[in-house]
């Protein structure tokens, strides 16, 4: 018998929709970037044009976010305007028992932890493929860098037990965030052990901007799965 895959995009969408339960009108929004916040864009775009939500305004955590949302008329405003922000909804690329998460494959992990941190409250949305019994199992790490000397991080990251690696674009050419800065992904045999550590060491060192690690800052993670949409919760799974 063959085996059908699963319709990521649909499950995408299905974990988008059950978090757009989450906004209620004239709420202030950090809205995230990636493949599945592009659903919950259209989602949410949709909601505010039918008039099933009003006054709804967003933070952007990249251009492409900001873009995406202008095209569908949702009213954006900044960070320092809007804060605090009512929700944060965003992707991720791994997630793991304690709702800790990696993110930074899309390249706007600054932004993105900026406005979480804005927020008072914080949902991920994910597919299920991205839940992981350890940080580093799936993805690698992703660590923002200043472009000056960024060579001079490689060691430090070695001796702390990753294989880093420069993010480049086809080409060659390295890939610049939306803050005109570089991108590590340091790779972790086996995952990441011990994943406050390894950023307790990380972001004192000048010239590390931030890393990808999203630790204790997930209300909730809403999953979609072939089997539906799970819930996880701080206190534990919950219906949706």
């Amino acid at each position: 018998m063959t085996e059908v895959a699963p319709d990521l995009e649909g499950l995408k969408r299905e974990a988008a929709r059950e978090a757009l339960t989450r906004v209620t009108s004239g709420m202030r929004l950090g809205l995230g970037t990636g493949s599945t916040m592009a659903h919950f864009l259209d989602l949410l775009g949709e909601a505010l044009a039918s008039g099933t939500l009003t006054d709804v305004v967003g933070v952007p955590t990249s251009i492409r976010t900001a873009e995406h949302a202008r095209r569908l008329s949702i009213p954006l405003g900044s960070l320092h305007e809007l804060q605090p922000l009512d929700l944060a909804v965003d992707g991720a690329d791994e997630v793991d028992p304690n709702l800790d998460l990696v993110k930074g494959l899309g390249g706007a992990l600054l932004r993105e932890k900026m406005v979480v941190q804005a927020a008072r409250r914080f949902v991920v949305i994910a597919d299920d493929s991205k839940v992981v019994p350890r940080l580093g199992t799936r993805s690698p790490l992703p660590v923002e860098v200043v472009p000056f000397s960024w060579e001079s991080h490689l060691a430090l990251l070695e001796e702390l037990g990753g294989r880093p690696v420069l993010r480049v674009e086809d080409g060659g050419v390295a890939v610049k965030t939306d803050n005109g800065n570089l991108i590590l992904d340091v790779h972790f045999q086996g995952g990441i052990t011990d994943p406050a550590s390894l950023e307790r060491a990380l972001l004192p060192r000048a010239g590390v901007v931030d890393t990808g690690l999203f630790l204790g800052m997930a209300a909730e993670a809403v999953l979609a799965g072939e089997g539906g949409i799970r819930v996880h919760s701080r206190a534990g799974e919950v219906d949706p």
